[in-house]
């Protein structure tokens, strides 16, 4: 920090951000903002905030932006060969959905799945998005309330997929079964997720109805549309390659850059079976994309706006703060405070910021004899609410794949997870002994 200040000022782009934010001013300048303020406080010359959005345009947030970018491309190949139309018309008329409520519950059930089996929430939904628009669109439901159903479902997904790296991480340090985490850990969780989800997801879709929706071009119109041989043949040609990119993806654990081949070879066998040149198909990618550019420089920015707060030692102040009340507070106290550092004072990748608290606190688990099934919750939720706390790149991720850009709500749904969690671990902490 210059001019040796409190290392906790650090938070101070933070705070801008989400005031601003909260405000509805300009998200991009918003952010702009907060990346300067971050620069100047962290003690960034010219040369270093330069090498920092270099590093920003290979980080994942980096890697986010394109995926949205894709996304959007792979929605316009979609809509141009009318397969977009057609998977409307199909879960339309062929399917028991039909209100509002049963698509979302519908989206969230999809998104749960291949999250969960994926093991990617950036990437799965990535996949899921561009076919998803198209039908919540037909049903009304806003940009909105999509971002905070694909934040929240997905995020369930990753608490239950045996396979998914935050359930392997958590049942390896532990040492406990699947079930045994899936019943004191993943399942309640969850739970309270999905119910935060679908509460806030239903006021969103009703304080932004007939004020925000998608555009016309998203918005499949149901009544004069004719299945053709050729629209038949291009959806059978997408459902397949899409099936077996997924199962190889499964199979061969793929992180979420691998939604990008997902997105372009699934384009291209469409596009081509469409009757579409590779050329044709390009430039409908682009002009796809095209819209969503302003996003990709968004979360490019976002990057090094996060990081400048890092790098203040904020969030190592926070926990220093905290640390000191463990003493006092027995099994109950050490396991709600050891959570709230988790939460707002260990930044980084979820699965190293768990491994973090892990070693951190295993000496006082093994002093204090707290059961390993209470542990793995405080892991879990210490390590994975940080990306509903407060804005991070799994919150905005999902918010662009959305096409949203209501911070507010998301935050909304954020902060109720995250006390209806953090209220959880208190229950547990206190009553486990009954």
């Amino acid at each position: 920090m210059i001019f040796g200040l409190p290392a906790i000022l650090g938070f101070l782009p933070l705070l801008v951000y989400i005031i601003l934010s909260f405000k509805g001013k300009d998200m991009l300048t918003v952010v702009m903002l907060c990346v300067v303020i971050g620069a100047i406080l962290t003690g960034q010359t010219p040369i270093t905030f330069g090498v920092a959005l270099q590093e920003a345009l290979g980080s994942f947030l980096g890697l986010i932006g394109f995926i949205i970018l894709m996304g959007a491309g792979l929605g316009e190949v979609l809509s141009e060969t009318k397969v977009a139309q057609n998977i409307v018309h199909i879960v339309v008329t062929k399917t028991g959905v039909k209100t509002k409520r049963q698509a979302m519950i519908a989206t969230m059930a999809s998104s749960v799945i291949l999250v969960g089996l994926l093991g990617s929430m950036a990437g799965s939904n990535a996949i899921l998005a561009p076919i998803i628009i198209p039908i919540v669109a037909s049903f009304g439901i806003t940009p909105n309330a999509l971002g905070v159903l694909l934040h929240g479902a997905g995020a369930t997904g990753l608490f239950l997929g045996p396979f998914v790296p935050p359930v392997v991480t958590t049942m390896g340090l532990t040492n406990i079964s699947y079930g045994t985490y899936l019943l004191h850990v993943g399942l309640p969780v969850s739970v309270l997720i999905w119910i935060s989800t679908y509460f806030i997801a239903q006021r969103t879709q009703k304080k932004y109805e007939g004020v925000v929706s998608y555009s016309k071009e998203d918005m499949v119109d149901n009544k004069e549309f004719v299945v053709t041989p050729k629209i038949k043949k291009a959806t059978v040609a997408f459902a397949l390659s899409m099936a077996a990119l997924i199962a190889y993806g499964i199979i061969a654990k793929a992180g979420a850059s691998y939604a990008l081949t997902v997105m372009f070879i699934v384009a291209f066998v469409t596009g081509w079976t469409s009757g579409l040149s590779a050329a044709d198909v390009l430039k409908v990618l682009i002009k796809g994309s095209a819209r969503m550019y302003w996003l990709f420089l968004l979360f490019v920015l976002y990057d090094p706006f996060l990081k400048f707060v890092t790098q203040s030692g904020a969030f190592d102040a926070l926990a220093g703060y905290l640390k000191p009340l463990i003493d006092a507070g027995g099994e109950a106290g050490f396991m709600i405070i050891s959570t709230l550092v988790g939460v707002f004072g260990v930044s980084g990748a979820a699965v190293a910021q768990e491994k973090v608290l892990y070693d951190l606190f295993l000496p006082i688990v093994q002093d204090l004899s707290i059961p390993m099934h209470l542990w793995a919750l405080v892991l879990l939720v210490g390590s994975q609410i940080t990306f509903f706390a407060y804005p991070t790149g799994d919150m905005l991720g999902q918010m662009g794949l959305a096409r949203s850009n209501d911070l507010k709500s998301m935050i909304k749904n954020g902060l109720l997870i995250t006390a209806l969690t953090c209220l959880f671990v208190v229950i547990r902490a206190v009553t486990y002994k009954f």
